[in-house]
């Protein structure tokens, strides 16, 4: 990336000559950083995911530049020299300083001799699954430099200011830092290179802290993890006590495809020596960097072994000692040449070679990071350059009373998770049995940055359904189709990690994924993503946003026309009596009509004499119940509609912005509020004065409106409580704001084309006005 910037301003500013041959070679230099980083935003930037704690973008060159320009160094506001900046938790075990590079060693660097595995050294961090990604990263100069720019250094722009870029949740973040580092008599702490005059290593480690809220956060960890930050990519995870017997050609297909690889070995709390009789160490990251098959041969057999290079991030001596190790006696049976080939070196520096066979035996676990197809280049990927993976991301969120319905155990709410859709036509090239290779990873976010406030990560999962005949099921899935139907393939438990994912081999077909967490009402957000070899068609199984018919179930409800009309020449009476001359109401009078209009709706098959007793009980009920949910519905009856909902009632109706209805608006209004009592009633069945927030979708349905998730939740986060439910007033405004914006959407829409035009000063005005 060095130079980039300058090359491209040049040409802009007229400073080189415009030759065609000189443009194409800016533009092939840029081309392939470019698609990896098409989302990229610099840390507090609207969309980055980062809000600023000073108030500022933290722009990289603008900060150097302004530094510069001051002769001073960059002092980061948003992670400064605090014990925070160390640990959320606890206070420091001992007094660290904060050094400039300068003041830990003499002449320091950004990079000696490039960037390597080896200048990924352990310190007292208990991130050894960082540092194993950051390892695997160094083996790919493409992607190393996507996340360490080129652009900087300890040169003659050197301003105390780095800069470096990770992968959050569907989007590329540009993170800045200044260079104090925490030291302890002197010496880096934490993340360090070999050579003492190195800081790549620390800084990149320093700015991973800076976006998770303190070096503590990176304690424990997954190494999938952080080489998905590294790279956008999706990855997976095997067990190895129960390996596919085609495990050795995922990890070598990978390893073509530049896929990340990690591993480890259980840890044993009841074994206090860490390291095995082996050489390997339990409950720590291992790097996986080359896999390969290799010419072996012996005075009885000639052939080919399968054998992988891992290494130990604290880059010290302790490596596995069994076969294949450091001058084991089977090197003996590989050529010099293949040898040369495999880059063969015997150092205490963590690096070592064991066969696949032994690596089943004494590993646990495996990890995969497919890499996005954004980040490979054809020329990377040269003759699998036809095999990158196709993709397919969505956001989403699990609100607690409307989208976070809970697994399939819960049967009630599981429909209401969002749903996605994904149709796969081609089948895998080579494969036999006709089927479609698919990896589905479902990702929750931001749960490791909120550890500090006690959020640990939810235990989540998904389940996969076929869709026979799709178009003829409802949008979203219901509740009966999952009564009768059993899912075609699922996440492999329920876990609470960070991301949970699984590769699976499924015929041609359409599907529908249903993300969720374990239990009903754990909120949170979460990215959904897939691979496939070929390409899917993936898109949100949801209902439309718009009107429809009310349900006929209401309209049945309604009373005979001889008594509606009787009420309503009682309504209009008191309705002219209040609005004086100019025969319209403002929301205060609105108010009194309303409540006036409940109350004579309530009493409308009764006697005077039922009415006074109704009125006696509501005032007894009201006071009995006083502090329960029951409470409020005898409140609404007696207390009437909020202003604020009388206001926007005044708002939905009046298209002349005066600020009154009339009684034509009003008589208009009375039927649509009547119908929305009548659906609040049917749904609230024990009289509790509010309905759950799972309900509220079919509650709108039934008077007409459709609403997808993304304005379920909206509304859930609007008008629910902290448990979910919907009170009646909060009912009947979700109701009158839908009401109101899609008729002003329509106003503009004569055509249906979902499409309405509005000036600044227009939407404005009615949006402040609704």
């Amino acid at each position: 990336m060095e130079g980039f910037k300058d090359q491209v301003m040049n040409l802009l500013n007229g400073s080189e000559a415009l030759s065609g041959d000189k443009i194409m070679s800016v533009i092939s230099e840029l081309q392939p950083v470019l698609p990896s980083l098409k989302h990229l935003k610099v840390i507090g930037e609207r969309g980055s995911g980062f809000r600023p704690r000073a108030g500022d973008v933290q722009d990289f060159e603008v900060l150097r530049d302004q530094c510069l320009q001051r002769g001073a160094l960059f002092e980061d506001p948003d992670f400064d020299t605090v014990d925070s900046s160390l640990f959320y938790s606890k206070s420091p075990d001992k007094r660290f300083e904060w050094r400039r590079p300068s003041e830990i060693a003499s002449n320091p660097q950004l990079f000696i001799e490039g960037a390597s595995r080896f200048d990924v050294q352990q310190g007292e961090l208990g991130d050894c699954w960082l540092l194993a990604a950051v390892a695997n990263l160094t083996l790919n100069e493409k992607l190393f430099y996507q996340v360490v720019p080129n652009d900087q250094g300890f040169d003659n722009k050197y301003a105390g200011i780095f800069h470096f870029r990770f992968w959050q949740y569907g989007r590329w973040v540009d993170v800045v830092v200044d260079d104090r580092l925490p030291t302890y008599h002197g010496k880096l702490i934490f993340l360090h290179s070999a050579t003492e005059n190195e800081f790549w290593s620390a800084l990149l480690e320093k700015a991973y802290a800076k976006i998770h809220g303190s070096y503590e956060a990176l304690k424990g960890g997954s190494t999938c993890e952080a080489m998905e930050d590294f790279t956008g990519g999706v990855s997976e995870m095997y067990e190895l006590n129960e390996v596919p017997a085609n495990l050795f050609t995922i990890m070598l297909k990978a390893f073509q495809r530049q896929s990340l690889m990690g591993c480890s070995i259980e840890a044993d709390p009841s074994v206090t020596e860490m390291e095995t009789p082996q050489g390997l160490v339990k409950g720590h990251a291992y790097s996986i960097t080359r896999v390969t098959y290799v010419d072996i041969t012996t005075p009885n057999t000639t052939g080919k072994i399968p054998l992988l290079r891992l290494r130990n991030p604290w880059g010290n001596e302790a490596e596995w000692n069994g076969p294949w190790s450091d001058k084991s006696a089977e090197w003996r049976f590989i050529s010099e040449s293949d040898k040369q080939s495999l880059g063969l070196i015997f150092d205490a520096d963590g690096e070592f070679w064991m066969s696949y066979k032994d690596f089943v035996k004494f590993f646990s676990r495996l990890e995969i990071c497919n890499l996005n197809p954004d980040v490979l280049t054809k020329e990377q990927l040269g003759e699998d350059s036809n095999k990158r993976w196709e993709m397919s991301v969505f956001e989403g969120e699990w609100v607690r009373g409307a989208t976070a319905g809970g697994c399939r155990n819960f049967l009630d709410t599981f429909a209401s998770n969002p749903q996605y859709r994904i149709t796969l036509e081609d089948p895998d090239e080579e494969d036999d049995e006709r089927k479609c290779t698919v990896i589905v990873a479902l990702m929750q976010k931001n749960r490791r940055a909120q550890r500090k406030i006690g959020a640990e990560c939810l235990t989540i999962g998904f389940a996969v359904y076929q869709l026979i005949n799709p178009d003829s099921l409802p949008k979203p899935l219901d509740t009966n189709f999952f009564k009768y139907n059993a899912s075609t393939a699922r996440s492999p438990t329920f876990i609470n990690l960070r991301e949970i994912s699984s590769r699976f081999s499924l015929p041609p077909g359409t599907y529908c994924i249903v993300p969720s967490t374990f239990d009903p009402n754990d909120q949170g957000e979460f990215l959904l993503r897939v691979f496939s070899e070929h390409e899917n068609n993936m898109a949100e199984l949801d209902d439309e946003v718009g009107m429809g018919e009310v349900d006929v179930k209401i309209k049945e409800q309604e009373p005979e026309p001889d008594k509606v009309d009787k009420a309503n020449e009682k309504i209009k009476e008191f309705f002219l009596k209040l609005a004086g001359i100019d025969q319209e109401v403002d929301w205060m009078e609105l108010k009194d009509i309303l409540d006036y209009a409940m109350r004579n709706d309530v009493a409308s098959n009764t006697t005077a004499g039922d009415n006074l007793l109704i009125n006696l009980l509501q005032t007894f009920c009201e006071s009995f119940c006083q502090g329960s949910p029951l409470a409020s519905t005898f409140k609404m009856e007696k207390a009437g509609f909020s202003k604020d909902v009388c206001r926007s009632m005044i708002a939905m109706m009046d298209w002349d912005r005066s600020g009154k209805l009339g009684f034509e608006e009003f008589k208009s209004l009375w039927i649509d509020i009547r119908q929305w009592k009548t659906v609040f009633k049917m749904y609230d069945k024990e009289s509790k004065g509010f309905i759950n927030g799972f309900e509220l979708r079919q509650a709108l349905n039934s008077v007409g409106y459709h609403l997808n998730t993304h304005i379920l939740n909206i509304m859930c986060h609007r008008y629910a409580t902290k448990d979910g439910n919907i009170m009646f007033d909060d009912f009947i405004m979700c109701a009158v704001r839908l009401k109101t914006m899609i008729d002003m959407f329509k106003e503009r829409d004569p055509d249906n084309k979902n499409i309405a035009s509005f000036t600044m000063e227009e939407w404005v005005e009615k949006t402040l006005y609704s």
